[in-house]
């Protein structure tokens, strides 16, 4: 804290004053740093289209997210690498958790006989490795410029899972 006071020139009084502890500052600084994102979902969940179309937009934000904050999702990166099992239970809980519920939700809702919490992470799965992968993905044969466009990831990551819901309940 006190290096902290010294970066944003401050005292440490001061920051103890807004925040009681470090955990309570990191969670904050999280929850700030993902606010402006959330804003960015909510769009798609209050959107009044299908659930596939749903499925669709919330890839098509999230692939945005990841290219566009380079910093946050360093930040995510980071953290999961490290995976302290308490700064992993302030993300989940006190970040994230109503965006997952709502994937969650949508996932029940596409692929009703599959287990809504592996449907969720899988499509956060595929949407980030797409992007993650790129700088490796450009030497491999048959790698196209369109392959790194957001909105072709993204209707490719979509039309990837909502064939594999199609396939399961045929």
């Amino acid at each position: 804290m006190r290096q902290l006071a010294l970066a944003v020139d401050l005292s440490v009084a001061a920051i103890y004053h807004h925040f009681p502890d470090k955990k309570t500052l990191y969670l904050e600084s999280v929850r700030f740093a993902f606010s402006s994102k959330e804003e960015v979902f909510a769009q798609v969940w209050e959107s009044n289209c299908s659930a596939e179309e749903k499925l669709g937009g919330f890839v098509r934000s999230l692939v945005d997210v990841i290219i566009q904050d380079r910093d946050f999702h360093s930040l995510m990166q980071r953290e999961i690498l490290e995976a302290d099992p308490e700064r992993m239970q302030l993300l989940a809980q006190g970040v994230f958790k109503s965006q997952f519920c709502l994937l969650m939700q949508l996932a029940a809702e596409l692929a009703p006989e599959q287990d809504a919490h592996m449907v969720a992470a899988s499509v956060i799965g595929l949407a980030k490795s797409y992007v993650e992968y790129q700088p490796l993905l450009k030497n491999f044969p048959g790698w196209k410029p369109e392959h790194e466009i957001p909105e072709v990831i993204a209707a490719h990551v979509t039309k990837l899972l909502i064939n594999s819901f199609k396939a399961k309940t045929a």
